[in-house]
């Protein structure tokens, strides 16, 4: 019966897994051209065995009983991580992000986040780094742990649970002041009561602690900060002492300014960053994840039409600070804020990326080696080469030309089980 029921989920998915015979399975993969996470090969080919790169290199031991994959005009390149994704969201334009927190059941949210997985890893990112369930408690550890369990397709997860807000700062705000309802993360104030949730959401299953340092509720509902550096610290501290680092929501120079200073590892947005603040983050060795196509996104929700009409001032203001971060030398990670748009377009940030001023080549390295060294898990993932994990991507084309052609994705492999576009498993 067991087996009669997997093979119904599989057949609803789309999904054959090779999971039994993966032990025996050896792959040797002869693409046009490969991008090993830091440089472009040509002439190279790739040995998998079982879940392990075995070999990449000019020329492969002879191995009679592997199994060749011939991607011709292709470019194999390591498994895409996407740097800030929310999984248990979905469109603001199909449902506003209020209404989902509020209104959209646990299971229903569930049920999604199972699809968006799917089609995260169709798109060629075998990891995502999910910033918080907005609303849907520890969900995301379940998430995780079924994908690990081979129940459902999906990329590595590290996950933050539900993150971390000052009282009063975060909503939904949409309904009337009398009723206490459902928050879109955990609520914490003082060194006490951060510490207390920090510990909390490690023991619930955290991988990393996101906090919100600054957020909307100035007087005009613009961005001001939320936490003293005192409370950022601790932050950091506690988590650190745990080999979890923290990662901060925040836009204004002051909110990164105290989070730069607290020893946070990454800083979300960073709209308003100044060359000042570019150069402290440089300094003190904290990486920017630009979510630029987020902002874009919200954008065009209210009306703005990329490339029509007037100069949008956000967008204005966004491109302004990206460039100020890659002239001060600033790690720059990849990572959309997936969620405030479709999963599957992944590959929309790295566009964009591009688009406002960052060589393509740079952006693969931010998808891949970058990303894996600042998220602390190159020994895993984020490059090809022999003793890391068979997570790899082929995409027609050479995307270090025309970065478009990350989405013209062939195959995907994800820890030695291959995956290609349409139907998950072969």
């Amino acid at each position: 019966m067991r087996a009669f029921c997997m093979n119904c989920l599989q057949w609803i998915l789309g999904i054959i897994f090779l999971s039994d015979c993966r032990a025996q399975t050896m792959y040797l993969i002869k693409p046009e051209r490969v991008f090993d996470g830091e440089q472009m090969h040509h002439g190279w080919v790739v040995m998998v065995r079982a879940n392990k790169i075995i070999y990449a290199g000019e020329k492969a031991p002879d191995q009679k009983d592997a199994r060749v994959i011939v991607l011709s005009n292709c470019t194999l390149m390591p498994g895409l991580i996407e740097g800030h994704s929310h999984l248990f969201l979905h469109p603001y334009n199909e449902t506003s992000w209020n209404d989902q927190v509020l209104t959209e059941s646990r299971a229903e949210r569930l049920a999604r986040a199972t699809v968006h997985a799917r089609n995260t890893l169709l798109a060629g990112f075998t990891t995502v780094r999910d910033l918080g369930t907005e609303g849907a408690g520890y969900d995301d550890v379940g998430l995780k742990q079924s994908i690990e369990k081979g129940i459902i397709p999906g990329p590595r997860m590290l996950v933050a649970t539900r993150a971390i807000v000052a009282t009063g700062s975060y909503g939904p705000k949409n309904i009337s002041r009398d009723l206490d309802v459902l928050k879109g993360a955990a609520e914490a104030d003082g060194p006490e009561g951060l510490i207390r949730e920090v510990r909390t959401q490690i023991g619930k299953g955290a991988d990393l602690i996101k906090v919100y340092a600054d957020y909307g509720w100035g007087p005009q509902k613009e961005a001001e900060p939320t936490f003293t550096l005192e409370e950022l610290t601790k932050v950091v501290e506690v988590a650190s002492s745990s080999g979890r680092a923290v990662v901060v929501h925040s836009s204004t120079p002051e909110g990164m300014r105290r989070s730069i200073l607290s020893g946070v590892s990454t800083v979300e947005h960073g709209d308003y960053g100044t060359a000042d603040i570019f150069e402290l983050m440089k300094q003190k060795g904290v990486a920017l994840c630009p979510t630029i196509s987020a902002g874009e996104a919200i954008e065009s929700y209210h009306g703005w039409i990329k490339g029509k009409g007037m100069p949008n001032t956000r967008i204005e203001e966004k491109k302004k600070s990206f460039r100020a971060a890659l002239q001060a030398g600033v790690t720059i990670c990849m990572g959309g804020d997936v969620g405030v748009y479709p999963h599957g377009d992944n590959a929309r940030e790295m566009e964009a990326m591009v688009e406002y001023g960052m060589n393509a080549l740079d952006v693969l390295k931010s998808a891949t080696s970058v990303n894996a060294d600042v998220f602390r898990i190159s020994g895993l993932v984020g490059r090809i080469k022999a003793g890391l994990l068979a997570d790899l991507v082929a995409v027609t084309g050479n995307p270090a030309e025309d970065i478009s052609c990350v989405r013209l994705v062939r195959l995907v492999m994800k820890d030695g089980i291959v995956y290609t576009p349409g139907s998950t498993g072969q």
